[in-house]
C-alpha cells in the first residue's frame, strides 16, 4: 500500500444550498473521502449565493451538520456587498470573484466594484480567489500587484493564462494558480466522445496545444483542484446544459496515471494535493491524518458507481490504476474499501473562529520564495 497525506481540494461545488438533487455536503464529502480528499473548499454560487452574513451561516449550520470531512466556506464577492466582505474575513476560506461566464448569478462585471474588493480585502491569511480568463485575468494580476493583494487564479486552462502567471510569479507578485485534472486530461477533440452537453465546462474544454502547454509549464501550477461541480444526466442532456464536471472521486488516479507515464513525480503530487493548499490557505498539517493507496488496483471509471449524486463522469470508460482504500482522519478510520464511515457532522471547518480552527500563524501564504511547488 502506498501512504499519502490527507489531500485537500481547494475548489468544490456541493450546491447546498439550493440544487440538493445534485449534491449535498453529505453526499459531497462521502465523495471526496472517497477520492483520498479530507478537506474541501466550498464554492459560493449557491442558491442563494454565499454574498452576505445571513446566507453564510445558513451554510455553515448546513455544513456543521452534514459534512463528513474537513472543510472551508468562500464568500463570493459581489456589487452590493463591497463594503461587508471584510467583515466576514475571519470565518471565510476566502473571496471568490467570477469575472468570467460561469454558472449561477456571481459574474462581477463592474469594474469599479472589482477594484474595490481587491483593495479592501484583507488578504494576509486569505487569498482573492478568481475565475478569470484571458483578458480577465491579466486585470486581477494587475489589481493584485497593484493592492499588494495575494490572489488565487482557479482552474487555468489555456497556454497563454499560464504563460501571464509565470510572468507576474517571475515579478515577485502575489501569485498562485490551480488547474484541473479535466483540463489535463480532456481538450476540444473528446467533445464529441462525451457528448456536447455533457463536455459543457467553464472554463471549456481547450485545445490540445493548450493542454500540452499546461503539462509543459507544471512547474508554475501550485495546486490541483478538481472543480467538482455536479450536474444530473438529465440536465446536462436537456436542451441548456449548465456547466460543470463532478471529479472528487476520478481526480487521484488520474494524477496516479501521470505519475507512471513520467509526466508527474509522486513529491509534485503530494505538493499540489496536500503541501501547497495548505501553505496558500495557512492551514496547520492535520495529525493522525493519512490515505492508504493501492496502487497496482486497476479499475473502470464508471459514473454509475460513484457515490457523488449527480451518477455520471466524462471520463466514463476511462481504465485506471490506483484506488483508495483507506482514509483516517485523527486517527479515527473514516473510509474502508468504498464505505464511508465518517457520520455526517464529523468534518470541521478549519476556518471558523472556534477552538477547532485549524488556523495558525505561518509563512506567509504568498511568498515569492515558496511559491510554486517542486518541479513535476
Amino acid at each position: 500500500m502506498l501512504r499519502l497525506p490527507g489531500l485537500m481540494d481547494p475548489h468544490v461545488h456541493l450546491r447546498e444550498p439550493g440544487a440538493t438533487h445534485k449534491e449535498d455536503w453529505s453526499s459531497g464529502t462521502a465523495a471526496a473521502l472517497a477520492g483520498g480528499f479530507v478537506c474541501v473548499l466550498a464554492m459560493p454560487n449557491t442558491q442563494p449565493p454565499v454574498t452576505t452574513a445571513e446566507v453564510f451561516q445558513q451554510v455553515e449550520q448546513l455544513a456543521t451538520e452534514h459534512a463528513r470531512c474537513d472543510y472551508g466556506l468562500y464568500l463570493g464577492g459581489s456589487v452590493e456587498n463591497v463594503a461587508t466582505a471584510p467583515g466576514l474575513a475571519p470565518p471565510s476560506c476566502g473571496l471568490k470573484l467570477y469575472l468570467d461566464q460561469t454558472y449561477g448569478p456571481l459574474r462581477l462585471d463592474d469594474l469599479t466594484s472589482v477594484i474595490q474588493h481587491f483593495a479592501h480585502w484583507p488578504g494576509g491569511v486569505r487569498p482573492v480567489v478568481v475565475h478569470a480568463e484571458g483578458r480577465s485575468l491579466a486585470l486581477a494580476l494587475l489589481l493584485s500587484a497593484l493592492h499588494d493583494q495575494p490572489v488565487h487564479v482557479a482552474h487555468v486552462s489555456r497556454a497563454e493564462e499560464i504563460a501571464l502567471i509565470r510572468l507576474a510569479k517571475e515579478r515577485g507578485w502575489p501569485v498562485t494558480c490551480e488547474v484541473t485534472p479535466h483540463h489535463l486530461f480532456l481538450d476540444e477533440e473528446d467533445i464529441s466522445k462525451i457528448g456536447a452537453g455533457r463536455a459543457e465546462v467553464r472554463p471549456r474544454l481547450a485545445r490540445a496545444s493548450d493542454r500540452e502547454a499546461l503539462w509543459a509549464q507544471l512547474e508554475v501550477i501550485d495546486c490541483f483542484a478538481t472543480d467538482h461541480a455536479p450536474h444530473t444526466p438529465s440536465e446536462k442532456d436537456g436542451p441548456n446544459p449548465p456547466p460543470g464536471f463532478p471529479g472528487l472521486e476520478t481526480a487521484l488516479a488520474l494524477l496516479l496515471g501521470a505519475v507512471r507515464q513520467g509526466r508527474l513525480t509522486m513529491q509534485g503530487l503530494v505538493a499540489r494535493m496536500h503541501d501547497n493548499p495548505l501553505r496558500i490557505w495557512n492551514l496547520r498539517e492535520w495529525e493522525d491524518t493519512f490515505i492508504e493507496v493501492d496502487p497496482e488496483a486497476r479499475w473502470t471509471i464508471r459514473g454509475r458507481e460513484l457515490l457523488s449524486r449527480c451518477g455520471w463522469t466524462p471520463f466514463e470508460g476511462w481504465e485506471v490504476q490506483g484506488r483508495v482504500t483507506r482514509v483516517t482522519m485523527r486517527r479515527q478510520l473514516v473510509y474502508r474499501d468504498g464505505r464511508v464511515l465518517a457520520p455526517p457532522g464529523f468534518g470541521h471547518n478549519l476556518f471558523g473562529r472556534g477552538p477547532e480552527s485549524s488556523r495558525t500563524p505561518r509563512t506567509h501564504a504568498h511568498n515569492p520564495s515558496a511559491r510554486s511547488g517542486p518541479a513535476p
